[in-house]
């Protein structure tokens, strides 16, 4: 049985499904909120600073995403050489048993501010780069595999991933480094996730989301179009 697309909205389209979506649209055109004003760094209290803030954070539409799985597939490409869904650094989950929108989730590494995994790694091979605008990222070459990290990440599923071919974790580093990709990347920069989705249901922000809970980066990226085609924009 197919999937509906929002059956409280009145719509020409009320059964358009995001495999319609994809056979039947060739190409389309390629929200977040401050925690206050935060300043440079996070204070555990008055005497403790503990980390910077990351200089960049990706935000999703998980209702705009068609499952195209485009991210990953280019993710894994510019970072490792290849195309293996297995090896990207975000993550499209598909439920087939589900209807919209839950059928379908984009999970994403957050750049926390108060970064579980970076206090969890035993070898600092998961830092702030202050050198990449405060990127949590791992130096492979430091990585020991204890998989700590992993384990730490609050948010399911994992948003630190195991690299099976090299054996050592690794995470989104919003592109800042892509032996495999000439674009510059990082905050400034261009991120390949961005870039390659068709239908523009990533984005990249500067400003440092809300924390608690998904609101702050799975956020409302549709526009009237949209709306047109039978989603809610709302």
């Amino acid at each position: 049985m197919k999937n509906t697309r929002n059956r409280n909205t009145k719509s020409k389209n009320p059964g358009f499904t995001r495999r319609d979506f994809l056979k039947h649209t060739k190409s389309m055109a390629i929200g977040s909120v401050m925690v206050g004003t935060l300043p440079g760094v996070f204070c555990i209290n008055k005497t403790t600073v503990a980390f910077q803030a990351s200089g960049g954070y990706l935000l999703v539409d998980t209702k705009k995403c068609q499952g195209c799985l485009s991210c990953m597939l280019a993710c894994s490409l510019v970072h490792e050489g290849k195309e293996n869904l297995s090896m990207a650094r975000i993550q499209v989950l598909q439920n087939s048993f589900e209807g919209f929108p839950d059928d379908l989730t984009i999970e994403q590494c957050r750049q926390c501010t108060e970064p579980e995994c970076v206090k969890a790694c035993p070898a600092d091979a998961l830092h702030i780069d202050t050198g990449k605008s405060n990127i949590r990222r791992i130096d492979k070459a430091k990585c020991i595999g204890c998989m700590s990290c992993i384990e730490a990440c609050p948010h399911q599923p994992g948003r630190v991933v195991w690299n099976f071919k090299e054996v050592h974790a690794q995470m989104c580093d919003l592109c800042s480094d892509t032996p495999f990709w000439d674009e510059e990347g990082g905050p400034g920069g261009s991120q390949c996730c961005v870039e390659v989705c068709p239908v523009a249901a990533i984005k990249f922000t500067e400003k440092v989301p809300v924390q608690k809970g998904e609101k702050g980066y799975k956020v409302n990226l549709r526009g009237n179009p949209w709306r047109i085609l039978g989603y809610p924009t709302k």
